[in-house]
């Protein structure tokens, strides 16, 4: 007696690991690129320029404050007010006690700018903080 045998057939699946992994390697290379993304330079600051000055290890997340000459404060692109410089910093410092702060001030603005900035950091509760230089020999 002979049976009858069916053969079933799988139906056409997609193969879904290679593009699970190309799906993988964008996401991080849009991580690692969002990373260095964050590590703001005005160019139209010129730093100044000091012996000892070497490219700073940069972490993720610190903040870069740029002061211009006339005074005024960039963060993350935007003007600030130091009012609302000195909120912003100390909502980060509360939940962040260690925060970096990097201050970037142009060679040519006043000292009294630059103070003010560094009380407003201190006032906040940020005492992680420190002033950037370029080199003398990558400057010429």
């Amino acid at each position: 007696m002979k049976f009858a045998v069916k053969t079933r057939s799988k139906p056409a699946a997609m193969a879904l690991t290679s593009m699970l992994d190309v799906i993988f390697l964008l996401l991080c290379f849009f991580v690692t690129v969002s990373v260095y993304s964050q590590w703001e330079s005005e160019i139209s600051i010129q730093l100044p320029t000091a012996t000892t000055a070497d490219d700073p290890d940069r972490l993720p997340g610190e903040i870069i404050a740029n002061v211009a000459k006339d005074g005024s404060v960039r963060v993350n692109g935007a003007t600030i007010a130091l009012p609302d410089l000195g909120a912003r910093l100390a909502k980060i410092a509360r939940y962040y006690p260690g925060q970096a702060v990097i201050i970037r001030a142009d060679r040519e603005t006043s000292y009294d700018s630059l103070v003010k900035v560094i009380d407003v950091c201190r006032g906040a509760g940020v005492w992680n903080f420190s002033l950037a230089t370029s080199n003398e020999e990558k400057a010429k």
